[in-house]
């Protein structure tokens, strides 16, 4: 075989290829960037003078969402400054367009604070820890991810009503462990890196205290096994389902679960069939082997999450003998939060874009992952409902329990970028020091106040009438 000369080497738009470079001369290419965009400068908020109005930013966000629903995602919201962070991935999106940024792209998840981290089963049943929700996923910055997660641990923090002190140095220590885990991803082989996975069974903190290590192992093993139950056919059936009439139907609980009219789901009338078949058609071909064993029963409105109430999301049955059904959860994809300040999607169907990011960042994906677009012209994905899912549970977390959960979010967080950006680039850009941990600590603390003052500022509106909140919804 003829010997390849690397700078003669084109691409097959013709162009010159990058000539290859090692993990080292990567790594050090990227430390250039610091001089353009110094580690510190991220460090801090300030409000920026023309900030738009953070009411007006969420009032632009129900553009699409079912008028009906919008007070109940307002009042969700309302709960606290933590439950109003969840809800305003659009406002910290336009805030982090305006902060220094690497431009060193990933894959990001678009709306990387921690509820939206958790275990579930892999299609092996497995149970494994990951980004569980990566509705606004887009190529973007790594930082933008990194500085959503570390301010939401703040506001954890302070929702748990936890010393600011002990706020401060967990979310350093979040930052910390997101940066020796990216050094470690940059000295792996590529398949290595692309294997890996956080198994829950096996999991292990080489900077944890054992003793919060095993607490916290217990704590998702118990969740774990009640996902278990709850995710049987057994248990979802009649929880879900009414037997009636001729044929099974999902129980309406308005405002929370109701069948949709033929104008808000045009596709009703012919059962979906389009939508189903563009569905089918997105899985794997071993899969749709699986999926034609199912027929469809029935579709409903399904209230879900805080950020996402509104969009027409919806749960529907499909049954492969009458004690065999499928509960597939079906979710609006609209564009991005970040696509204003970060580009485009590259894919025509938003639900399209969701499935690719999601396939990218997870290590495991649910077998009826795919997407499709209803007669109404909107975008959806598709995955199985409860597929034995398990996100935090605050309430009666300490600051031992909150660092343990977050840091096991941060080495989640930078095998998602690993996979998709190149580690030994990021790694290099952050250093081995605690420069960038300190700066993005600082970030996230000051833009907790930044967030208090939104969500004063949005109670104040909902006090005025501006907006309408169901407060319990």
């Amino acid at each position: 075989m003829a010997r390849t000369d690397k700078s003669k080497s084109r691409n097959e738009a013709g162009q010159p290829a990058s000539p290859y470079l090692s993990a080292g001369e990567r790594a050090a290419k990227s430390r250039a960037i610091r001089d353009a965009v110094p580690r510190a400068s991220h460090g801090g908020w300030h409000t920026p003078a023309q900030r738009q109005d953070p009411v007006d930013i969420l009032i632009a966000s129900n553009d699409g969402r079912i008028p009906e629903l919008i007070p109940i995602r307002f009042g969700r919201m309302a709960e606290s400054p933590f439950a109003f962070y969840r809800g305003a991935a659009a406002l910290m999106a336009a805030d982090l367009a305006v902060t220094p940024t690497s431009d060193i792209r990933v894959q990001a998840c678009g709306d990387a604070h921690l509820m939206n981290f958790g275990a579930f089963a892999t299609p092996e049943r497995n149970i494994i820890f990951d980004i569980n929700d990566l509705d606004e996923t887009l190529p973007a910055p790594f930082e933008w991810d990194l500085k959503r997660l570390a301010a939401s641990v703040v506001i954890a923090a302070q929702y748990l009503s936890l010393p600011q002190s002990d706020a401060a140095r967990t979310v350093t220590d979040v930052v910390r462990e997101y940066r020796e885990r990216m050094l470690d991803y940059a000295s792996m082989r590529a398949l290595d890196v692309w294997y890996d996975r956080i198994d829950i069974q096996k999991y292990q903190d080489r900077a944890g205290d054992p003793d919060v290590v095993a607490l916290v192992r217990k704590r998702l093993a118990e969740r774990v096994e009640s996902e278990r139950r709850k995710s049987v056919p057994d248990f979802l059936y009649p929880k879900f389902v009414a037997e009636s009439g001729a044929q099974p139907r999902i129980k309406d609980e308005p405002p929370l679960i109701f069948h949709p009219s033929g104008d808000l789901a045009p596709g009703l009338e012919s059962g979906y069939g389009e939508a189903i078949a563009a569905y089918r058609e997105a899985l794997p071909e071993h899969v749709r082997t699986l999926f034609d064993r199912f027929h469809f029963v029935d579709m409903a409105i399904k209230v879900v999450g805080v950020g996402s109430v509104g969009t027409l999301c919806g749960v529907g049955l499909f049954m492969a003998a009458d004690d065999d059904p499928l509960f597939l959860q079906v979710k609006e994809a609209r564009a991005s939060v970040l696509e204003p300040y970060a580009g485009k999607s590259a894919h025509p169907n938003h639900g399209q874009r969701v499935v690719a990011g999601q396939r990218l960042m997870q290590s495991a994906s649910d077998v009826f992952l795919g997407w499709t677009r209803g007669q109404n012209g909107r975008d959806f994905y598709i995955r199985q409902l409860r597929d034995m899912k398990i996100t935090a549970i605050l309430a009666d977390w300490d600051t031992r329990i909150l660092r343990q959960y977050t840091r096991m979010c941060a080495h989640a967080l930078a095998r998602a970028h690993a996979r998709s950006g190149d580690a030994a680039t990021i790694a290099g850009y952050m250093g081995s020091g605690q420069t960038f941990d300190d700066a993005i600590g600082e970030f996230a603390m000051e833009y907790s106040a930044q967030n208090q003052a939104d969500y004063r500022a949005f109670i104040g509106a909902i006090r005025e009438g501006r907006l309408q909140a169901q407060i319990g919804g």
